[in-house]
């Protein structure tokens, strides 16, 4: 990487952002209830909740995308429910869709967003050939947008919401339709651009994106926020509880009341067609559970022992399971883009 992807000059007061008591109806439906939280300057802040929450509805408001109907933001110190303009400068935004122009190159498309931010031209465009390179896109810069892959049009987007080197950037679900390999550079990129010391605002379905990228985050469900914390302090609360997940021939619920009841203190939740997920705080006796579904002549291929993760702490404050998260990662194309 070069120091393209270093932020600007503006220097950020300790709290980079400031939100208090947003709200945003549309008709009878409060889609953001009186949330409030903040952001320290240099941190990766995630906002974590499933489809319909109100992620994109609250970045949307915290950029000037969509106006409140109640509550204050401010960013870099600057009131942005009255100044909106005043902060434009000190953002960097990367929508869930990519807003670039499909007729355009990528050189091009990165020498127009310069230019909407006042950059004169052999700045811009000595800072496009720059990011295109950082972001593994040099031979790509001269072909059109359309005929970028989801990936590379992804990594092109994030490079747009940077021309301007703004020292605080939103991502709006950044790794959501693309492939593994590059959800792994997206997610490096961002990594990659907090240490030069840019603040990172992202909301994602991705709990196991959340774990890795994030210093906080808070759980959104139905509007508001339900819980916000460092990323250690809720992993703190899984501390010395065991997990086993189980390969079987089917899983049902049915299986998993059973094991449930055989087993006092163990919880079992179905995590697809053939598979179980089970958790205490005792270890488990994985040959007895075995045992007790092969009795039920189910075949067992496999049982192993896994970390506590975010996820077990995310269904525990939420009251969602898993299961939900991942079934709307798949409704949105994305079942693989949270793969390490």
């Amino acid at each position: 990487m070069t120091d393209s992807i270093n932020p600007g000059q503006a220097h950020l007061p300790h709290t980079a952002m400031e939100v208090r008591n947003l709200v945003k109806r549309f008709g009878d439906l409060a889609a953001v209830d009186g949330i409030s939280f903040s952001v320290s300057s240099g941190e990766i802040f995630g906002l974590l909740g499933p489809n319909g929450a109100g992620k994109t509805t609250t970045i949307n408001m915290l950029t000037g995308l969509a106006r409140p109907h109640g509550g204050n933001v401010k960013i870099g110190g600057i009131d942005c429910t009255v100044r909106i303009k005043a902060s434009q400068h000190l953002m960097g935004i990367v929508p869930d869709e990519s807003n670039l122009y499909p007729e355009l190159t990528g050189f091009q498309n990165l020498a127009f967003c310069g230019a909407l931010y006042g950059m004169v031209r052999s700045d811009r465009e000595t800072r496009a050939r720059e990011l295109l390179f950082d972001f593994g896109l040099s031979e790509a810069a001269n072909r059109k947008f359309a005929g970028y892959s989801r990936g590379m049009k992804r990594r092109l987007t994030i490079a747009a919401g940077i021309m301007h080197r703004p020292p605080v950037l939103f991502l709006d679900e950044p790794t959501t339709g693309i492939d593994v390999a590059s959800a792994r550079q997206v997610r490096q990129l961002i990594g990659e651009m907090n240490r030069a010391g840019t603040t990172v605002f992202l909301t994602t379905h991705y709990i196991e994106e959340a774990e890795r990228l994030c210093d906080r985050v808070a759980f959104i469900v139905g509007g508001r926020i339900v819980r916000e914390d460092s990323v250690s302090e809720l992993m703190s609360q899984v501390e010395g509880t065991y997990t086993v997940e189980v390969t079987a021939s089917r899983a049902t619920p049915e299986i998993a009341a059973r094991l449930s009841g055989a087993f006092p203190g163990l919880t079992v939740e179905t995590v697809s067609a053939a598979q179980f997920r089970m958790t205490s705080r005792e270890p488990i006796r994985v040959g007895a559970v075995v045992v007790l579904l092969e009795q039920d002549g189910l075949h067992v291929a496999e049982a192993r022992e896994v970390r506590p993760s975010l996820e077990d702490v995310f269904v525990r404050v939420t009251g969602l399971a898993a299961q939900e998260m991942r079934r709307e990662r798949e409704r949105m194309g994305g079942g693989t883009g949270a793969a390490s």
